[in-house]
């Protein structure tokens, strides 16, 4: 995720940057386009770095969950289930796996490792689906 996000901000790895993401995001109906264009890549690429590292696990996993119930909101849903019709299987996935590392903890190795919430479990998980569900909520009202 955090490369996804790199396309949409930096322009990396064949990604169109974030002016032509602010476009795409403008055409989709978030106005002003650039502005949810760098939230919705920020929340990639920290949550996608969150994670990879396990540093602030549940801030990272809602994220993640939050940008993945938007994707399928407002692009995949329409597509059906299945992600080679364009539908919601893989931003499904995304955000069930981030829920799953919320809950699971983020390993021994992880930089929140010394820390409570770094060793996860139902109120960690409960805390990234809330603040996740609640983002997405927000962006979508808007």
């Amino acid at each position: 995720m955090a490369g996804h996000g790199s396309q949409k901000l930096f322009g990396l790895f064949g990604g169109e940057g974030l002016t032509a993401t602010g476009k795409g995001f403008a055409a989709l109906g978030y106005h002003p386009g650039n502005v949810y264009a760098v939230i919705g890549g920020g929340s990639e690429f920290l949550g996608g770095v969150g994670l990879a590292l396990g540093l602030l696990t549940p801030l990272a996993a809602a994220a993640l969950i939050g940008v993945m119930i938007n994707a399928m909101v407002t692009v995949t849903a329409p597509h059906s289930l299945w992600d080679v019709q364009g539908g919601v299987e893989y931003n499904l996935c995304i955000a069930v796996v981030a829920l799953g590392i919320a809950a699971t903890g983020p390993g021994r190795l992880a930089l929140d490792h010394p820390f409570r919430w770094g060793k996860g479990g139902w109120r960690e998980a409960g805390f990234a689906l809330c603040l996740g569900g609640i983002g997405a909520a927000i962006v979508l009202i808007l």
